[in-house]
């Protein structure tokens, strides 16, 4: 072990053999561990550690001690001759067999005692290793450099033969296991005798391994490292390399941490602590927190004191930050057991919220995140420490930059009056408007982020409630301050208003803004409507789904009208200079009109439509003409975008019924009325002129070419047979245009794929669709060679076609970067024609896709063409996509089944306004999915069929299909409930036992699960994730996302109440009047939360019930209806407010239900027809805001409990000290927390420091000081100050429990050396300290 030149000395103390050693003590592992340590032994594999090891390896561990060159594990041929001799006589004479038992007995406790004496003799040069060490650290580092790494070796060296001795003690004197019979001797004997063993066993004996036992021992491990710890005055970077390797044992053996001796591991970890080390301190911590198992060891480590060192360390300055924050990790690790908050100091609270207020501290945003998790688990604590002070002024700044999180814990507390207490009505939350209202402290990144919180606290209901206090004065406010002459206030507030009013801009928005005027109607009318929902579909009226969010929209529309936010928006667009600020201001509030006549009733939006103020304002012609000018510009700009909005959606619709974007989408066009294209017939002059103005002719460089044009000819002229032939043979137009787009020119192939290039792609499949219209048209795409080309592309990538290129046009990195995935969507534009697929057939293109999904070595290709492909004929597309759907990987079904979902969902409507679907094909091979192997894929196809089954005719198809659903379990629960929605379906499921079996369910415990579901549902709903990427580019075409549609989870006693069986089912059962009873009795509770739960259970129940025209008689035989609108206006938990709210919305869907909430003040808008939209409000928003103020609790009056006490009796109200000096250094802290008095204070501490009076040594002191920092709020700078003045060692006095009044001695500058270091320290001592460590190891 010992380097090449080592001393002589070293040698020999090196290369002594314990040659009395004797090779038949058994080296099974014990997990007793080494004298001293005190670990606890595991009580599992003892067992069978013993008997393997007994049974297998005799040989000794460690080669040091084995004079042979065998290695561990092995056997060793003197055993063998001595087992042989011991085992030669009869084997049936037990006197015999007694005599050589005694004579082993004789023969282990020789080795024994020659192992103690081989480890006392390591042990001793162990320390003189040491002793040398310390010495040598005395010196200069590069002096002593080589001498030092010689007897580091050297101790290392001796560390480990020492870890091998005491294996070896441990072994033999483990009591050997006696033989039951005499048979079982003989076995063993024979086999070892005649070294009769497993292959396996032999060669792992041979190669030297020990896997016959565990690789590592983490007990041996752990103890050998604790007992590494106790050496002390080595430097720090030997005791953090021990401490990171006892915590990457913590996290390869977890559960060790639950055998720990917490007397030795903790006065380990108080010896790190107490160092003088900043790393050393940290890594205790660390080892701390990792032996975290349970609440029990929680309280063993507050036992050692552990509050008054993080204490300390979380006051140090900025060069500790590498201890004060594992010290701050550690605090956290309490928040992550179970009741752990209840082990969390009042003084550690304190600290953290010192830390919290220093606005330049580096641990601030951590602090800060700590507080807030206590707020949630024991707020009384959080306030009684003073904690809850920082959280506010995080906000109100605008510092910590996530308020979301930090309000989102407000919120939470808000909701029950059990913790509302703890807040302040009309303070913690309104904060957030400071940066609004304060014009000096506008700045834009706080406004920015302000409005983030805001925004979520609006779309909670305990948000909502508390900022509605006081007469909306915290919205009100808001909406005041657009009246500031700041633009980036107003600006920020309109986003806001946006973003709550979930108000998506439209398609020509952002030229509006930019200035461009809105005259060209035509244009507008062809757009669709900005960012469809996807969420949304066409229903029968019988089944439209409650839409909870614009429901809750209308509430917030409502609340802002009252604030005056209309009348706010008209001084806004009139009185700012900035035109692109007025166009949006113009914007919101034609979308805002358009919005409160589709979602308010009658009541509220027939005002607001009038505009009083700015028509009063125009009219107005005795005062100055510039504003009257200004307002009649604005009643024109408003005109103009109400004109607008209303083309670019569907005519034919009231306002009170806009139908959704999705809708339309999914009606499709009106396939046997085509629009007749003015643009068709054409002159020869303005063809001419056309194909001139394309610049097709004129430049053969596509960049030049006017690619509006060319889209133009293409949809209008070549539509027309004549015209075509024109373009292709007299001149170069067509030739041209179709040249671009073959793959082999490389120039459409070679174009970055970006958002502004996808319009060659669109003029592409324009260009496909156009001739494919006519027979000239045909004849030329099938003589060109773009589709050969196009065919080509594919063979490369068709394993079985022989053709291969080093460069695939179809790879993934030219799909991903250029523009050839668009000549996938131009062959799904082929398959929508049966003369596309002809062409398609012809080159063998259908051929190549099978072999690409057969193979399945391009997931991204496969994706690509089943996306793109129109399956709208009868042929190959809907046999490749059946193929996908049944053998492809997991991955490629999926996304196959996601493909059918526009395909079972779209609906056309013709001409007579029938709606017509062809979604059969569809449907058969979605239910085909319901029984595939992997339940993601089962998953997806019932999600799909859910949203199908809201057509009625397609729900009854789907029950015709029969589907089994058995095997889904929860997964199918929501189709069977669809099923239930028609007769058909009910007497099918009735027909399986469903319906008795699920009502019992429901009514046992499924309707309470149904409440965390929804709410889950609903939460989702309101998070604008749409917003995060709001331009993102895929290449896939049917970017499906599954998860965020807005519906609702399907309610079994809605769906049971849709037909008259259902209804009559339901009264036999009674489960309605139990609903019922139970809002009537428990309604108002707010102390139990499973009892709130049960309630809104019940609530939720009555309401999908009462939605429905069959149910709602129930709602009239129980009168329950008053009963929800008092839980609505009057309870004290807020969710419930909500879901009354809610729930009244589903009853207003019903005739009778709105008839009932309309006398007792709440009103919802309908459609021309009379059909309630369900957007029930109510008339005076007083009556549903009636929050009124609460008393909060106080730091003065919160009791908390002894284990959340640091020192547990709080300090006197006036101190009495023996000491003169100490009593003024009492009263001086004090004075500390007084502002009048702080500088004197301070400056008089400073003072007695510098006079180093005897006081600042005292443990008592020291304690009280401490108390003191405990119960009252000292700033960060004061904490660092008072524990600084103190000597470093009363605290060492403090956490081993020497609190003695007396004062200990000065260790300034001495304190943290040990008596070693002092006596090696003075070069006078040097040379005696190495002598007498020379002859220690001697």
């Amino acid at each position: 072990m010992l380097s090449a030149s080592a001393t002589p000395t070293q040698k020999s103390l090196g290369t002594q053999p314990p040659n009395n050693v004797n090779s038949s003590v058994p080296p099974s592992r014990s997990s007793l561990d080494r004298d001293g340590s005190g670990l606890q032994p595991p009580a599992s594999n003892n067992a069978a550690r013993n008997q393997s090891a007994s049974a297998v390896s005799f040989a000794p561990r460690g080669s040091s001690l084995n004079p042979s060159s065998q290695a561990p594990g092995s056997f060793s041929s003197e055993l063998r001759s001595q087992m042989m001799q011991s085992r030669a006589g009869s084997r049936n004479d037990i006197y015999n067999r007694d005599k050589l038992d005694e004579e082993d007995e004789e023969v282990a406790e020789n080795a024994l005692n020659a192992l103690k004496d081989s480890l006392v003799r390591e042990m001793k040069i162990k320390e003189g290793s040491e002793n040398m060490l310390e010495a040598l650290n005395a010196k200069k580092a590069k002096q002593t450099k080589e001498q030092r790494q010689r007897v580091e070796a050297e101790l290392t060296a001796s560390n480990s033969k020492i870890k091998e001795l005491r294996q070896k003690i441990s072994d033999a004197q483990k009591p050997k296991a006696v033989p039951s019979t005499p048979t079982r001797v003989r076995n063993e004997g024979l086999l070892q005798n005649n070294g009769v063993r497993s292959p396996q066993s032999a060669s792992r004996s041979g190669a030297g391994s020990d896997l016959d036992e565990p690789a590592e021992s983490p007990t041996f491990t752990l103890a050998e490292i604790l007992q590494a710890l106790e050496v002390e005055g080595l430097t720090p970077e030997y005791y953090v390399e021990r401490a990171n390797s006892l915590v990457d044992l913590f996290k390869r053996h977890p559960t060790l941490k639950y055998d720990l001796v917490w007397s030795v591991f903790g006065d380990r970890m108080q010896m790190m602590l107490l160092s003088g080390s900043r790393e050393v301190v940290a890594s205790g911590y660390r080892m701390l927190r990792y032996s975290i198992s349970d609440i029990a060891s929680l309280k063993k480590i507050r036992s050692l004191n552990t509050d008054f060192m993080v204490v300390v360390s979380l006051a140090k300055d900025r060069k500790a930050d590498v201890e004060r924050e594992q010290a701050l990790k550690f605090v956290r690790a309490f928040l992550d057991i179970k009741d752990g908050v209840r082990e969390v100091s009042r003084a550690l609270v304190r600290t953290i919220a010192a830390v919290a207020e220093n606005a330049e501290d580096r641990l601030r945003p951590i602090c800060i995140e700590t507080l807030a998790e206590i707020l949630l688990r024991d707020p009384a604590l959080l306030v009684a420490s003073g904690g809850l002070a920082p959280l506010s002024e995080a906000l109100a700044e605008g510092s910590y930059k996530s308020p979301e999180s930090l309000s989102s814990a407000f919120l939470f507390l808000l909701d029950a009056p059990q913790t509302r207490k703890y807040l302040r009505a009309g303070y913690q939350l309104e904060v957030l408007f400071t940066a609004f209202t304060d014009a000096l402290l506008s700045y834009e990144g706080v406004v920015k982020q302000n409005s983030k919180a805001i925004a979520s606290a609006l779309k909670s209901w305990p948000g909502l409630m508390t900022l509605s206090m006081y007469n909306f004065r915290a919205i009100g406010s808001l909406i005041s301050s657009l009246m500031l002459p700041s633009t980036v206030v107003r600006d920020t507030v309109i986003d806001l208003l946006y973003s709550l009013l979930r108000i998506k801009p439209p398609a020509w928005a952002t030229s509006y803004l930019a200035g461009r005027r809105l005259t060209t109607y035509g244009r507008v009318a062809t757009l669709k409507s900005s960012t469809p929902s996807k969420g949304e579909a066409i229903y029968d009226d019988d089944g439209t789904e409650q839409n909870f969010v614009e429901h809750y929209t209308a509430l917030l529309l409502a609340i802002f009208i009252k604030a005056g936010m209309m009348p706010k928006l008209l001084l806004v667009a009139q009185d700012t200079d900035d035109p692109t600020l007025k166009r949006k201001t113009t914007l919101l509030i034609g979308e805002t009109l358009k919005l409160a006549s589709r979602i308010l009733p009658p009541s509220w939006s027939c005002d607001l439509q009038l505009l009083p103020e700015l028509f009063a304002t125009a009219a107005d012609f005795e005062h100055d003409d510039a504003i009257r000018f200004n307002a009649t510009g604005i009643v024109y700009q408003i005109s103009s975008v109400n004109r607008t909005l209303y083309r670019s959606s569907s005519s034919g619709y009231a306002a009170g019924h806009l139908p959704s974007s999705s809708m339309l989408e999914n009606l499709g066009t009106v396939e046997e009325t085509p629009k007749a294209n003015t643009s068709v017939n054409t002159d020869d002059a303005t063809f001419r002129q056309l194909l001139i103005d394309s610049g097709v002719l004129s430049h053969s460089n596509p960049s030049k070419w006017n690619w509006d044009v060319v889209l133009r000819i293409i949809e209008g002229p070549l539509v027309n047979g004549k015209r075509l032939e024109e373009a292709v043979k007299a001149s170069k137009f067509a030739k041209r245009i179709v040249g671009f787009y073959r793959p082999f020119k490389y120039k459409f192939s070679e174009i970055k794929s970006t958002r502004n290039t996808q319009k060659y792609v669109r003029v592409g499949c324009a260009l496909i669709h156009t001739l494919l219209q006519t027979a000239e048209g045909t004849k030329y795409l099938a003589d060109n060679k773009l589709l050969r080309q196009i065919a080509e592309c594919l063979a490369q990538c068709d394993p079985t076609s022989g053709l291969t290129a080093q460069y695939p046009m179809f790879s993934r990195d030219r799909l991903t970067d250029t523009l050839c995935g668009g000549y996938f969507p131009m062959m799904g534009v082929l398959c929508s024609d049966p003369k596309g697929l002809q062409m398609l057939e012809r080159w063998r293109i259908f051929n190549m896709m099978y072999h690409i999904v057969d193979f399945k070595q391009r997931p991204d290709l496969i994706k690509l063409l089943l996306a793109n492909l129109d399956y709208s004929l009868q042929g190959h597309p809907r046999v490749l996509l059946s193929k996908a759907l049944t053998a492809g990987t997991k991955d490629m079904r999926i996304h196959a089944t996601n493909v059918l979902r526009k395909y079972a969902i779209r609906q056309r409507l013709t001409p007579t306004g029938q709606v017509i679907s062809n979604s059969k094909w569809a449907i058969q091979l979605l239910v085909t999915q319901l029984y595939d192997p992997e339940v993601e894929v089962c998953a997806t196809s019932v999600k799909i069929l859910e949203k199908a089954c809201n057509s009625k005719a397609l729900l009854e198809y789907v029950v015709e299909c029969r589907p089994a659903l058995d095997h889904l379990g929860e997964i199918g629960a929501p189709l069977l409930l669809r099923f239930l929605s028609t007769s058909i379906g009910y007497h099918y499921l009735d027909g399986l036992d469903y319906i008795s079996n699920e009502m019992d369910d429901w009514f046992l415990g499924r309707n309470d699960t149904y409440v965390s579901l929804i709410e889950a549902s609903l939460a989702r709903s309101f998070v604008d994730t749409s917003e995060d990427q709001p331009h993102r580019l895929s290449m896939y075409e049917d970017d499906l996302d599954t998860d965020q549609d807005g519906h609702v989870p399907p309610h079994f006693y809605r769906e049971l109440s849709r037909t008259k069986e259902g209804c009559k089912l339901l009264e036999v059962k009674g489960h309605f009047e139990e609903f019922a009873s139970t809002i009537r009795e428990y309604g108002m509770q707010s102390d139990d939360p499973e009892l709130i739960t049960k309630v809104k259970g019940c609530l939720w129940a009555v309401g999908n019930v009462g939605s429905v025209e069959l149910g709602a008689p129930f709602l009239e035989s129980t009168d329950v209806v008053q009963n929800i609108i008092k839980i609505a206006e009057s309870h004290d938990v807020m969710s419930l407010r909500g879901t009354a709210f809610f729930v009244m919305g589903l009853i207003s869907r019903s005739v009778h239900g709105l008839e009932i909430l309309s006398e007792h003040g709440w009103d919802s808008n309908t459609t021309p027809l009379g059909i309630s939209l369900g957007f029930c409000i109510p008339s005076d928003l007083s009556k549903f805001f009636s929050c009124k103020p609460w008393k909060h609790e106080i730091p003065a009056t919160i009791t908390l409990s002894d284990t959340q006490k640091t020192i547990i009796e709080p300090p006197p109200k006036e101190f009495k000290e023996e000491n003169e000096t100490s009593q003024r250094i009492l009263e001086l802290m004090v004075e500390l927390g007084d502002m009048v008095l702080y500088k004197k204070a301070k400056v008089e501490l400073l003072q007695l420091r510098h006079k180093k009076v005897p006081g600042f040594r005292n443990p008592g002191l020291f304690r009280k000081v401490l108390s003191l920092l405990e119960c009252h709020h000292y700033r960060l700078s004061d904490r660092h100050l008072v524990i600084e003045l103190f000597d470093k060692s009363v605290l060492r006095h403090i956490v081993y429990g020497e609190e003695s009044g007396d004062e200990v001695e000065n260790s300034s500058g001495d304190e943290q050396r040990t008596e070693r270091q002092r006596s090696t320290s003075d070069p006078a001592n040097l040379e005696k300290a190495t002598t007498r460590a020379y002859k220690a190891s001697i």
